[in-house]
């Protein structure tokens, strides 16, 4: 038996004000994307604001059912859309922010095993990195350079 270690790096910024300009317009329409989102059961409003290497900035939030497994997450919203409307481009990253209506949300929100999983493949297929911000509704966001630094043994097709 031989134990690894794996690590992961992330820079971390106080506030909106420290990103930089194409970040902080980035993170910005993630906020608008945030307001659409429909989350009359939960009250977890998440947004996400996707650049492609074209510069054209596709949006996503979550979209909830009474059927709860029925909802989808803004993640894989805005990833699919893209996909779908813009086939050919590379994502070079997303932002991300959520908020809630029973609580202000003051600590950066990552995406879940699920849009890890499926913005994975994005990644991993366009053989480039999406650098990945988030943040909650205020306060501190971390910043990623790379999707995979968030999913250690990622799954993928080879293994199929």
């Amino acid at each position: 038996m031989k134990k690894i270690n794996v690590t992961t790096s992330a820079t971390l910024f106080e506030d909106i004000s420290q990103l930089s300009t194409e970040d902080a317009s980035l993170m910005q329409k993630a906020v608008e994307a945030r307001h659409k989102a429909y989350a009359p059961y939960s009250k977890f409003n998440v947004g996400a604001a996707i650049l492609l290497d074209n510069g054209h900035v596709v949006l996503g939030n979550n979209q909830e059912n009474a059927a709860y497994p029925s909802g989808m997450c803004a993640e894989r919203v805005a990833i699919w859309r893209a996909g779908s409307e813009f086939p050919d481009m590379k994502v070079k990253k997303i932002a991300i922010t959520a908020s809630s209506e029973n609580s202000t949300v003051n600590k950066p929100v990552g995406p879940c095993g699920a849009c890890r999983q499926t913005l994975s493949e994005y990644e991993i297929n366009q053989k480039e990195p999406i650098e990945i911000l988030f943040m909650g509704e205020v306060g501190q966001i971390v910043k990623t350079e790379s999707l995979l630094s968030l999913l250690p043994f990622s799954f993928d097709s080879s293994y199929l």
